[in-house]
């Protein structure tokens, strides 16, 4: 068994301001996309100004924020929020879903290549390969705040986390952290370089990271107000299934398309 490190979640604290890992993660998450946009439009050919990359990042953390916590409130508490409705909008009190905030980014995403008259499957590909570095940090806030963490093990590696007790568990959030960040960001940034045609990484994306997150909920302990669901499922399970099947259809029908032409 490993020891659990206990790390401080606050970097540091100025009176009621306090700086925290997971929003640190967040930062540099954008910072790496910032970076990561910019290198790919221009080795894919997409005429993004600096203009353009500004407001590109402005529709994406609207769609992160305003999806992310919808998704929640929808997918996962749904039997609370929906008697408390005001406490929708207090983001502060935590609670996001990563498949929400996909899809907020996905709408964000093609409102923004519509008003700025841009590709859209290739402005995608770019955005999905960029997001997977925050990815793989948001995962490593979360094993810095002790949360999200696995079911019960008897691995050499097993942790005992704070508040979880005295068994320990799998380190999900570092299985995710590991698969979410630079395994899925390689896979894309190969893609790219192969130069595939517009579209193959962004469902690409959905194929391997819905693989990833359904394979990891075996380890992964279920919120404990939703429990195991269909056969034993998790949510985040049931809610990766569909993006897998949509990574598969989209490629194929990627494939067959140019072929056909």
């Amino acid at each position: 068994m490993l020891s659990y490190p206990q790390i401080d979640p606050v970097i540091f604290q100025v009176g009621p301001l306090a700086v925290r890992w997971y929003g640190m993660m967040y930062l540099l998450g954008f910072v790496a996309a910032y970076f990561i946009i910019r290198h790919l439009a221009r080795y894919r050919g997409l005429n993004l100004t600096a203009d353009h990359l500004s407001d590109l990042l402005f529709y994406t953390v609207l769609g992160v924020i305003f999806g992310g916590r919808l998704g929640y409130t929808l997918f996962y508490n749904w039997s609370y929020y929906w008697r408390h409705p005001l406490e929708i909008f207090a983001v502060w009190q935590g609670g996001m879903s990563f498949h929400g905030g996909l899809l907020g980014v996905v709408v964000a995403a093609v409102i923004f290549c519509r008003r700025r008259q841009l590709p859209t499957l290739l402005v995608g590909d770019i955005l999905v390969t960029a997001a997977s570095i925050g990815l793989g940090l948001g995962r490593l806030g979360n094993f810095i705040n002790a949360e999200l963490w696995g079911r019960t093990t008897d691995l050499p590696w097993g942790m005992v986390f704070p508040g979880a007790g005295p068994e320990p568990r799998h380190p999900s959030q570092l299985y995710e952290a590991v698969l979410e960040g630079p395994v899925l960001f390689m896979i894309l940034w190969l893609l790219h370089r192969k130069k595939v045609a517009s579209g193959i990484p962004f469902f690409a994306f959905f194929f391997f990271y819905g693989l990833f997150r359904f394979g990891v909920e075996f380890c992964r302990q279920p919120d404990a107000h939703i429990g195991f669901l269909w056969g034993g499922a998790t949510m985040g399970q049931l809610l990766s299934l569909p993006m897998i099947v949509a990574g598969v259809a989209g490629v194929v029908f990627l494939q067959y398309k140019g072929k056909k032409s």
